[in-house]
């Protein structure tokens, strides 16, 4: 793995990519889609492209002597289908295709473990995909699409099913530096999480030991969201979790679906969503060490959540609970 291209570099996962690549005197392409967006990596040791998975044409240029690509970019909104087949359905078979006539060696995806849909037993590689969402249904076609494609082309193909990825800028805990998280139901629905630290070295380990699969991977602990809040509440007591009945939750949503259906903007809140924070989709525990090998520098949320905390510098902090103890 000598020259990388990372798409979706801009995105909270591609971010953090970006960064280990940077570190380890790996200096990566990073392709965007916007100029502008550029500016928020201009701090990395990175070459920085233009490019959109949208337009073959802008692709052959940025995999011009690329080996490996971990491909990140992609519309990650809890839409309907037809709205996100461009770009992650479309948009993934461009990017394939241009990297078979660049005679890319290694092609990375990040998939989702909402291709499993609603699963009360822990995922592991028996399990069957099952899609719910307009989401997972776009990641599984993808998945198959570049597989086929990196099979027929000898580029060895490895996608991992990522779970709930958090960390200091991700959209759920911009809610908690808040104060106040709305979660849409009763939260006692386990899921399965992992710090962004460790789902970026899961990518970026997978490109190395070129290890071609399907893999589901997440941290040693699926749990409720509940569990997950209360976790946090014991690091930052101020935080306040509002459970919105589901029902009400998804008639709202749907409200703003049709509002922003009229326009070309996504709907930040879509009512697709609220169904997929409702899944159970907990995994086996050990599974990111047994798929590809990989010991996760936060092995659960109980490592892993004090940590973004202190990387979140605006948070306002009051005397943690296990001060009082």
């Amino acid at each position: 793995m000598k020259k990388v291209l990372v798409t979706g570099a801009t995105g909270f996962i591609g971010i953090e990519v970006s960064r280990q690549l940077a570190e380890r005197d790996i200096r990566p392409r990073l392709m965007v889609r916007r100029p502008v967006r550029g500016l928020m990596l201009r701090n990395l040791e990175a070459e920085i492209m233009q490019a959109d998975i949208r337009s073959p044409k802008s692709l052959r240029r940025v995999l011009s002597g690329i080996d490996t690509v971990i491909h990140l970019g992609a519309r990650a909104a809890f839409e309907p289908y037809p709205r996100l087949y461009p770009s992650i359905v479309k948009g993934s078979i461009n990017l394939m295709q241009a990297a078979i006539e660049a005679r890319v060696k290694n092609f990375v995806f990040g998939g989702s473990l909402l291709v499993y849909g609603d699963t009360a037993k822990p995922i592991d590689q028996n399990t069957e995909p099952s899609p719910m969402s307009g989401y997972g249904q776009a990641k599984l076609e993808a998945e198959h699409h570049l597989e086929e494609m990196a099979e027929k082309a000898g580029i060895c193909f490895v996608s991992l099913r990522l779970p709930h990825v958090y960390g200091a800028h991700s959209l759920l805990f911009d809610q908690v530096r808040h104060g106040r998280v709305f979660f849409p139901g009763r939260g006692d629905n386990k899921f399965a999480h992992i710090h962004v630290i460790d789902a970026a070295s899961a990518l970026i380990h997978a490109a190395e030991n070129t290890m071609p699969g399907i893999w589901a991977v997440a941290d040693e602990l699926s749990c409720t969201w509940n569990d997950f809040f209360e976790t946090v509440k014991t690091y930052y007591p101020r935080l306040r979790v509002m459970h919105i009945p589901q029902k009400i939750s998804y008639i709202g949503t749907r409200i703003l679906d049709v509002l922003f259906g009229l326009t070309a903007q996504p709907n930040p809140y879509p009512s697709g969503a609220i169904s997929c924070w409702n899944l159970r989709l907990p995994v086996v525990p050990g599974t990111i060490n047994q798929s590809i090998g990989l010991k996760p520098k936060f092995p659960t949320i109980h490592e892993g959540i004090p940590a973004v905390l202190d990387d979140s510098i605006s948070f306002y902090w009051l005397p943690s609970n296990l001060d009082r103890l």
